[in-house]
């Protein structure tokens, strides 16, 4: 082809028609891929800004696989201590119902003064200087549930007096048709037996003997065997359900801990510490038939035990809720990271369609026109043809 010779004016126009075609097929490679830099080639700056870009986009977007997960775990943790918190009530109602049950006893424990009162002792004063003197101390032992104490008559000590001293340690006094006083264990103490009532170093006369054991009542005490035996199945419960609180393999209620990492340099973590709220956890055990919920002091204690596993649980629910808000919120920032960075990287790459569609148009026109040109540019050559025929 070099030795073919092109006048100066055909040259011109092959050059713009060749520029023309290169043009169109720029234009047209934008319209087929969308993109207007599709390698390093087309612009080095704008291609790595956006892979880097797009780069960070996707190391974000497998995060959110872990804290979706993350997510499931702390609600699986709150759906079990919703579930804990219902058992623990069941617990209580249980618990409530030995309080409303007939007394488990025919017959409380006592303790008899050994002889009657004597001289002007009565219910209005105790105080006689025989049997009972001004300054006198009982000391009543511990038996059982029934604390030890003391109390100490003052110079006029009315049974009402002695009563209102007696309230805590459980018993009660009252002066009997022999009058005789008694010592008899209340209806929260009503399983336990009086201790040992010793008097002050410089005593009255009076002593008492030792105290008589309660008399069960069989049909109430089997009521209370029944209700042992419904709080023991909650408390099984309360376990299997802390143990059935898990998701993936992690269970916060199992003592399971939890790392959530945000970003992907792992700079941005969220290290959520799990609990071990079984039974035990919960400082919740099983009872005995026949030892426990024999009387209201017994029933009062496990209430207060689960009062305290209920705060324990409502404690924790609520920084189960923090936590999980702080997870979401992270969650749909990353989300919302994910589209800024596609959006910034698809700017600097996409191509406007519309441009290069009307620049399609424009180099179909130039390139028809350069056609036109060239074929005028040849026509001076076809003249010399027409005299050489």
């Amino acid at each position: 082809m070099s030795g073919i010779v092109l006048s100066a004016a055909v040259r011109q126009n092959l050059l713009s028609l060749q520029d023309t075609a290169q043009l169109l097929s720029t234009t047209q490679n934008r319209l087929a891929t969308g993109n207007k830099v599709n390698s390093a080639l087309d612009n080095p700056t704008n291609f790595f800004t956006a892979q880097g870009l797009n780069n960070r986009a996707s190391d974000i977007n497998n995060l959110l696989d872990s804290i979706g997960n993350g997510v499931q775990v702390l609600q699986a943790a709150n759906t079990g201590i919703t579930s804990l918190q219902k058992l623990v009530d069941t617990a209580k109602s249980i618990a409530n119902q030995v309080l409303q049950a007939p007394t488990g006893y025919t017959a409380k424990s006592t303790s008899t003064s050994t002889a009657a009162l004597v001289g002007t002792a009565s219910a209005a004063n105790l105080v006689d200087g025989v049997g009972f003197k001004a300054n006198q101390t009982l000391a009543f032992a511990a038996s059982g549930e029934l604390p030890a104490f003391t109390v100490t008559f003052g110079a006029s000590e009315s049974l009402d007096q002695l009563n209102t001293a007696l309230a805590a340690g459980g018993l009660t006094a009252s002066i009997d048709s022999t009058n005789h006083l008694v010592f008899t264990t209340t209806n929260d103490f009503a399983g336990q037996t009086v201790g040992a009532v010793t008097p002050g170093s410089t005593p009255g006369s009076t002593t008492f003997v030792g105290g008589t054991a309660p008399v069960a009542d069989a049909a109430s005490q089997a009521i209370r065997a029944s209700l042992v035996g419904q709080y023991n199945n909650i408390i099984t419960q309360i376990t299997t359900t802390a143990q059935d609180s898990s998701f993936n393999g992690s269970n916060l209620l199992n003592g399971d801990n939890l790392k959530l990492t945000f970003d992907e340099t792992a700079k941005s973590t969220l290290n959520i510490s799990g609990v071990t709220y079984n039974a035990a956890g919960l400082g919740l055990v099983s009872l005995t038939s026949g030892t426990d919920f024999l009387d209201n002091n017994s029933a009062n204690k496990q209430l207060t035990l689960l009062n305290s596993a209920s705060t324990t649980l409502r404690t924790e629910a609520s920084a189960l809720g923090s936590n999980l808000s702080v997870v979401q919120l992270r969650q749909d920032f990353n989300k919302s990271l994910i589209n800024v960075l596609q959006t910034g990287a698809s700017n600097l790459t996409l191509a406007d369609a519309n441009e290069e569609a009307a620049n399609s148009q424009a180099l179909s026109t130039r390139q028809s026109i350069a056609v036109s040109a060239l074929s005028l540019a040849n026509q001076s050559q076809q003249s010399v043809l027409q005299l050489l025929r």
